[in-house]
């Protein structure tokens, strides 16, 4: 034990007068000036911010879950961001992030080795194979531009294998069901909310600035603003916010703590705001597939048929009437359901069109080679001419119609078997049900993607692969809650004869 004085040793503040403490603070703070002055204010917001990130990678690496939960945090975020400043490097956060939970992984079992069978799952080899075919299509002779085929790639095709990995390896519990769906929903009621400030109050000068280089043609329609809120578009804040609505309205349906039923109906309910108040026709699908999904699984009749006739309601009230006329978002919402809107004219005419230019092109004209996305990089190329507004448009232009046969294979064989697994083989109510809303929700975001190409677009793209992964692997939450109890095994009676 030390015997020093402590009224003889320097202290606190006086440590800055020692040699040891004064030379590596001035070289901390000659480099920070040296940082701010070659990149502005930037680098000095990178700074500040370098500790938390410290702090934040070492408890990623300590509870690797952390990843998949940043992961649908940015997908929220991380556009709007780039509203506000041009952040270097924030374009690849996302992969960033679930490359290191996968390190996080490796590092926490070094010794132990870790158990991966919880990955070796029927949707895992899917999204396997559907990352091996993007991979294959680098080999496109119709691709002009490689890093237009990469950027393209990590979202179409690398996405899907790495978040439905993770999330079968590490969302293996109903808690950690839960604070993924908390984080869906808290992020979602913020996005909400901003729109709500949008639509009310108007949007910021930075926001201004990006519908005045080009988005306003497809985001002021009448003189009146289709909010997006902090998302990439009108488009995918509708949906996403549609998408939202169906999965928590029905999880308060079958929550039975105050609570969080309270927090769901409130989610759910601003989601079903959210989406009127984009002004997106495509979204108002979500809804209508994702409960008559809902219906079906259920099971029972008087559901069914209640269900139907609620759903018959709607379909009447926007297709024969013209209540509600004079509201801007319910009448740009009852054009979806006219056949004759020139917009869907447009688009079969466009789809006609690249019919014949596909037809000799069997694997597509590459990743990221058609419509709006190839515009700014591939502008005089014929793909990034012609509007592909579909999500599966988009796949049959990029990838062909074999990847588009093999993208509608992968998610039909999802909706099926996870409706299978709900309807007969989970036990527990409260799972059934929690798996019930996650692919009511998927299956609404497959329908609403045939009008908009939001499937495969932050944020709705990491919930509804973290949602593919859990409803095809339900048996591990319903063992938790319902175990399989082993009957005593008794003594044979001839033994002893």
């Amino acid at each position: 034990m030390s015997n020093l004085n402590p009224f003889e040793s320097n202290t606190g503040s006086l440590k800055l007068g020692s040699p040891g403490y004064f030379i590596p603070l001035l070289a901390v703070s000659v480099f920070a000036a040296w940082i701010v002055g070659k990149v502005g204010l930037v680098g000095g917001l990178g700074l500040l911010v370098l500790p938390f990130l410290v702090l934040y990678f070492n408890i990623l690496f300590r509870n690797p879950v952390l990843g998949i939960y940043t992961a649908i945090s940015l997908g929220f975020v991380i556009l709007g961001m780039m509203r506000y400043a041009d952040l270097p490097m924030i374009g690849i956060s996302i992969d960033g992030v679930l490359v290191l939970s996968f390190i996080a992984l490796f590092f926490q079992n070094f010794y132990t080795g870790f158990d991966w069978k919880p990955a070796k799952k029927d949707v895992t080899l899917l999204a396997a194979v559907w990352l091996i075919y993007g991979l294959l299509s680098a080999a496109n002779p119709e691709i002009r531009n490689m890093a237009v085929w990469l950027a393209s790639f990590r979202g179409v095709n690398v996405y899907m294998f790495l978040v439905v990995t993770l999330t079968l390896l590490l969302i293996t519990t109903t808690r950690r069901i839960n604070l993924f769906l908390y984080v869906w929903g808290i992020f979602s009621l913020i996005a909400t909310f901003k729109g709500i400030i949008q639509a009310t109050v108007g949007v910021d000068q930075w926001e201004k600035a990006w519908l005045d280089a080009g988005a306003y043609s497809t985001h002021i329609i009448f003189g009146k603003l289709r909010v997006f809120s902090f998302l990439s578009d009108a488009g995918q804040f509708g949906a996403n916010q549609a998408y939202t609505g169906v999965v928590f309205i029905i999880l308060s349906l079958g929550e039975k703590n105050i609570r969080r039923k309270l927090f769901f109906i409130f989610v759910g309910l601003m989601g079903i705001y959210g989406m009127f108040l984009s002004g997106t026709r495509g979204a108002v699908s979500v809804p209508l597939a994702g409960f008559m999904l809902y219906f079906v699984l259920k099971k029972n009749k008087m559901v069914l048929i209640s269900g139907i006739a609620l759903l018959a309601i709607v379909f009447v009230f926007f297709k024969y009437t013209t209540i509600g006329q004079d509201n801007q978002q319910i009448r740009r919402m009852r054009t979806a359901f006219d056949p004759n809107d020139a917009s869907l004219q447009t688009r079969l005419a466009n789809q006609k069109t690249l019919s014949v230019y596909l037809a000799s092109r069997p694997f597509g004209g590459g990743l990221g080679h058609a419509g709006k996305k190839a515009k700014k990089n591939l502008p005089n190329t014929f793909l990034a001419n012609i509007a592909t507004d579909s999500w599966y448009v988009m796949i049959w232009a990029e990838q062909g119609v074999v990847g588009l046969v093999l993208h509608l294979f992968i998610l039909f064989y999802i909706i099926l078997k996870g409706s299978y697994l709900i309807m007969f083989k989970i036990r527990d109510p409260d799972v059934k049900n929690t798996m019930t809303a996650l692919i009511s929700g998927i299956l609404g975001i497959m329908v609403a993607s045939y009008g908009n190409a939001v499937l495969g677009q932050i944020p709705t793209s990491m919930l509804i692969y973290t949602s593919m992964a859990l409803v095809m692997s339900p048996e591990k939450f319903d063992d938790e809650v319902c175990p399989i109890h082993t009957p005593a095994i008794l003594p044979d009676p001839g033994q002893g004869r």
